[in-house]
């Protein structure tokens, strides 16, 4: 059997606000953008380097905007990514060591929350494994 998680739908209240968020503070690449359906539009966004996607839009979910958190984007240089959006204008949180993992925290326009995680080198995890 094979299952892979490859969308996850992100509850917003304005799609061209978030749009605009996930694409020029993030750096999330513009899949598509489209209404299949009179009253559900699909705007699907992927995270530069990710196999799996974002949507958001209208018409698909009866989440609450805001209402995610904790997706995690895990990131090879924590320091760097929080720098480049810093630079993008987004606001993230100082990192925090959490025991030899790093994280730091965003949230999107609605206030839907994610966590970077910085990657953990094999290195350490193999010591960890020990």
């Amino acid at each position: 059997m094979e299952m892979r998680l490859e969308v996850v739908q992100v509850p917003v209240a304005d799609v061209e606000r978030s749009k605009a968020f996930y694409v020029e503070k993030l750096g999330f690449v513009l899949d598509h953008d489209v209404e299949h359906i009179p009253g559900m539009r699909v705007v699907q966004l992927t995270p530069p380097g990710s196999a799996a996607s974002i949507v958001i839009g209208t018409g698909m979910t009866g989440m609450v905007p805001g209402s995610l958190e904790g997706l995690q984007l895990v990131v090879p240089d924590l320091a760097a990514v929080r720098a480049e959006l810093l630079r993008r204008g987004a606001e993230v949180s100082e990192v925090q060591d959490m025991g030899g993992v790093q994280f730091a925290h965003l949230v999107d326009p609605d206030g839907n929350r994610w966590v970077l995680q910085g990657a953990t080198p094999p290195a350490v995890r193999a010591a960890r494994r020990e």
